[in-house]
């Protein structure tokens, strides 16, 4: 018995000492944006790029999200099923986060110190590793929205502000032509 016992510790040992060196997959968030603003919420979608080592898919079982904002959770959610890693390459995964402005009316006192919301998106995308299992990398990421004021809202974006001088512009030089016909 005792020979067997020490063959089994031997090959655990050695299949645990494999499996904490073997090489999985890494994965970064490379932007998060603000997608839309409806009545109801506002949608951040996070750009993940995740690198697969092996020779083959690993699908991705879940998603887990939580987005949080001063020091509060203002959403979680999950995403089943998203798809799959493409194999020894770098997959790159859409993760859409809604935020309900429910959520966003309780960050009041931040908004108004600064006219923005930070934010933290905190993921966890689980895989399904062969041999190890379920595997969850852990990624984390902060910035910050800016909300539009209402001079922005009032005043549009450059191009608009470039196409009304433009049309301004031409308006004058017709009139001015027109001034110098009648002057002749």
């Amino acid at each position: 018995m005792d020979l067997v016992d020490k063959a089994k510790n031997y090959v655990s040992e050695k299949v645990a000492e494999k499996v904490a060196n073997m090489e999985k997959p890494e994965a970064t968030i490379k932007d998060v944006d603000v997608k839309k603003i409806s009545f109801d919420s506002i949608s951040y979608h996070a750009k993940v790029s995740v690198t697969n080592p092996y020779k083959v898919p690993i699908p991705i079982m879940e998603i887990a999200y939580v987005v949080k904002s001063a020091g509060r959770i203002i959403a979680t959610g999950t995403i089943p099923d998203p798809g799959s890693l493409k194999a020894k390459s770098t997959t790159l995964v859409d993760v859409p986060a809604k935020v309900p402005h429910s959520a966003i009316v309780s960050l009041v006192m931040d908004i108004a110190a600064d006219w923005d919301i930070d934010y933290t998106l905190e993921l966890g995308l689980i895989i399904d590793l062969p041999v190890i299992g379920n595997f969850t990398i852990p990624l984390s990421y902060s910035g910050e929205y800016k909300l539009p004021t209402l001079s922005d809202l009032w005043r549009g974006d450059d191009e608009e502000e470039k196409d009304e001088k433009d049309e301004k512009e031409k308006k004058e030089e017709k009139v001015k032509k027109l001034e110098e016909k009648e002057i002749k």
